[in-house]
């Protein structure tokens, strides 16, 4: 494996590079084609360069861990908005997730439906294009770009486009406190109706999710409210009103940790770690996503299955013959979990519409013109 431990040595090893790089972080998301060839570990990027806790900004090296960062911000009070999910039990993984590896995969948690995705808190990227030519766009404050918006382009790229060295971050400050009001027995339907409801309102929801099978063998529908004291307590009974006649039996959680433990539950997708079968991520119209559920029971039989993002994301565990894409709907569907055998069998990404392929195949072509940066694994 090459580990470099800093951008000059990067930006050499893959300028030498004789044939493909398999490019990871901390090697803890092992998502996409199975890439043939040798290792470019970024782990060694490690550290935060540069915090600035009063213009909310965090600079670091894509190396550093994930934990290294929540630490550092969690001294000041400051956190990453956008909640990064950590896959290590959904795939059964090791090691320690890199900021890097968040940025390449546009990694977000459950607060998306309230600041956005991981791009959104993205300021500056400094890579490694396939040429082994250093390259950096954006900086430590938002600004209209013209050209290539890399900083966009990168999250999500998942290595194809350039190795990350370093990111440039916003971020923002940790609530006074949180609250979560928990609705008991919604069927999907009338649980998606719920956090549609919610979502819509004026009381600021920072997560909604639903479990058909929660942590007590019964479904429960989960709507988290932060920010100061009095206001979640206010926003809290609005939303027990609002949800009467839901027919739910309704409960406010206020206790942080019993919160902060049950979004983590449902941001890692618990209810599927530790199994074999295939999990698929699905980005749908929240009002759709029950009737595609549903169409794939029949399909599969009996489904595990996990709402987030207010139903606009769902989780599902399936047999390794079954393919949501079979079922026609509007949105997409990525494979995040499956044997290397499967994953090389089928497209793991969603396939794109022809222009948008040609557009995506013409920006490989311009950042890595030998084809070596994890050649095939997205499709």
């Amino acid at each position: 494996m090459m580990k470099p431990e800093n951008e000059t040595a990067l930006a050499e090893m893959v300028k030498g590079a004789k044939g493909p790089l398999r490019v990871i972080g901390g090697g803890t998301r092992n998502i996409g084609a199975p890439v043939v060839g040798e290792t470019l570990s970024a782990a060694g990027l490690s550290g935060v360069t540069l915090y600035e806790p009063g213009a909310l900004t965090l600079v670091a090296g894509a190396g550093t861990p994930v934990a290294e960062i929540e630490d550092v911000l969690a001294q000041e009070g400051q956190r990453l908005a956008f909640e990064p999910m950590d896959h290590r039990g959904l795939l059964g993984t090791q090691g320690e997730p890199t900021i890097g590896g968040v940025v390449a995969g546009n990694v977000s948690g459950p607060r998306r439906i309230q600041v956005g995705a991981c791009r959104d808190s993205l300021l500056g990227v400094r890579f490694v294009d396939g040429a082994g030519r250093v390259l950096k766009n954006g900086g430590r404050v938002m600004k209209n770009v013209t050209g290539y918006d890399l900083v966009k382009l990168m999250a999500g790229s998942w290595g194809t486009l350039g190795v990350l060295s370093e990111v440039s971050l916003k971020v923002q400050a940790i609530p006074e406190t949180t609250g979560c009001v928990l609705l008991y027995g919604l069927d999907e339907v009338a649980a998606v109706s719920a956090m549609s409801a919610a979502l819509g309102s004026p009381y600021d929801i920072s997560g909604a999710g639903h479990a058909p099978v929660g942590v007590d063998g019964h479904p429960v529908t989960m709507i988290r409210i932060e920010g100061l004291d009095a206001s979640v307590s206010y926003r809290a009974d609005k939303l027990k009103a609002l949800f009467a006649n839901s027919g739910a039996e309704i409960h406010v959680e206020r206790d942080p940790a019993k919160v902060t433990e049950g979004w983590r539950w449902l941001r890692d997708v618990a209810p599927m770690h530790g199994g074999t079968s295939a999990v698929w991520r699905l980005s749908v119209k929240p009002s759709d996503a029950p009737a595609i559920v549903a169409a794939l029971r029949e399909v599969s039989g009996d489904l595990k299955v996990l709402y987030d993002w207010g139903g606009g994301l769902v989780w599902i565990e399936a047999p390794e013959g079954v393919d949501p894409r079979t079922v026609e709907f509007a949105g997409h569907a990525t494979l995040v979990r499956g044997s290397e055998s499967l994953r090389a069998a089928m497209p793991v990404f969603h396939p794109e519409p022809a222009p948008v392929a040609a557009i995506a195949q013409g920006l490989r072509d311009k950042f890595d013109p030998r084809g070596i940066l994890n050649p095939g694994l997205m499709g």
